[in-house]
């Protein structure tokens, strides 16, 4: 039996039951693959839900406000998805009379769709023969063949392309593209693969060769910047505060937060108090007080974010200011909105 016959007959008895397997509607396989993209299923399940019930159709998406789809999207991260989600949607609308195109190369054009979700698309909707490769298939063919390029190098990223392509089912290329991918998320799992009951341990070369916990191998590219966030929750004596939307193309775009100081070191009280005080454009205050002790540092995938959240309170009326009841209506990073959640004023 071949490796492409023993993953078909490995999906067939193992698959799990998802919304998005029982359709070719290819904005539903859209939306599933980019909700899913560094997002674990049990995560991306309800934001697929909720995307369904509230944009039924492309159509729906295209015509929200950017504002409706950030919010929709709040805490699942990597906010660009969201964007370039929206921007697709718009597109397909415009461009494509709100029909998906039906090529690989059509789906690649795409504004946020790369190889491997026009991939999906073409061989889960449209049964085209093209193979995917998602951090799940790079696993599995890198440990089963003993692959030991570096998988985000473009030397590793061409040869597992084409080994991809040269071991898939063409004939049920649908069924073997998911059953590859739910292979590798659920047999042959990053930490602690399943080698004693699977079906491929007579021919893996990483099991064989004692390498499953080596493989697949990854050059670490990522420098961690630390920066220092101090945002300031101005309140006046209605219960007014002010945020502001972040703009340019940093971390968040486009999102709310309260007003923020970055600075190059962690802050304490007297520090604060004179960067407040010194005709810096904020509203003058009554009190200062830190509402976390203990710094929060949330991190990002190449940034560290240590944050103190730091109460301002006003006697004066907050020009713009915005109802403390109103705020959560607003898409915010989810580090605000689960400050917003435990706050009590």
């Amino acid at each position: 039996m071949s490796f492409s016959q023993k993953i078909l007959e490995w999906y067939s008895a193992n698959k799990r039951e998802l919304p998005w397997r029982s359709t070719r509607d290819p904005y539903k396989i859209w939306l599933s693959e980019i909700i899913l993209q560094q997002t674990r299923v049990v995560q991306g399940m309800p934001y697929y839900q909720r995307f369904l019930e509230t944009f039924p159709n492309v159509d729906d998406l295209a015509s929200a406000s950017e504002e409706k789809v950030l919010k929709l999207w709040q805490g699942l991260g990597y906010y660009s998805r969201a964007r370039n989600l929206h921007a697709t949607a718009k597109m397909v609308v415009e461009d494509y009379d709100g029909v998906f195109p039906k090529t690989y190369k059509g789906l690649k054009s795409l504004k946020g769709v790369g190889d491997y979700t026009a991939s999906a698309i073409a061989s889960i909707c449209f049964d085209l023969p093209e193979p995917v490769v998602d951090g799940n298939v790079y696993r599995v063919l890198a440990r089963y063949f003993g692959v030991d390029l570096p998988i985000n190098s473009s030397e590793g990223t061409k040869y597992f392309k084409e080994l991809a392509r040269e071991v898939m089912d063409t004939k049920n290329i649908r069924d073997y593209n998911q059953g590859i991918m739910e292979f590798g998320a659920i047999q042959c799992a990053p930490k602690k693969p399943y080698c004693l009951h699977c079906p491929l341990q007579d021919s893996c070369v990483a099991l064989k060769e004692n390498k499953v916990d080596v493989l697949p191998v990854k050059l670490n590219k990522t420098k961690i910047k630390n920066r220092y966030f101090n945002y300031l929750v101005f309140l006046d004596g209605e219960e007014n505060t002010l945020l502001e939307q972040r703009k340019g193309r940093g971390i968040w775009q486009n999102l709310y937060q309260f007003p923020l100081l970055e600075s190059e070191k962690e802050l304490h009280e007297e520090e604060m108090e004179k960067k407040l005080t010194h005709g810096n454009g904020f509203p003058e205050m009554e009190s200062l007080s830190l509402h976390n002790n203990d710094i929060i540092t949330h991190k990002l995938s190449h940034q560290h974010l240590h944050t103190k959240f730091w109460i301002l309170k006003t006697g004066q009326l907050l020009e713009n200011g915005i109802s403390w009841q109103k705020i959560k209506a607003f898409p915010v990073p989810v580090l605000i909105a689960d400050f917003i959640q435990k706050f009590k004023i």
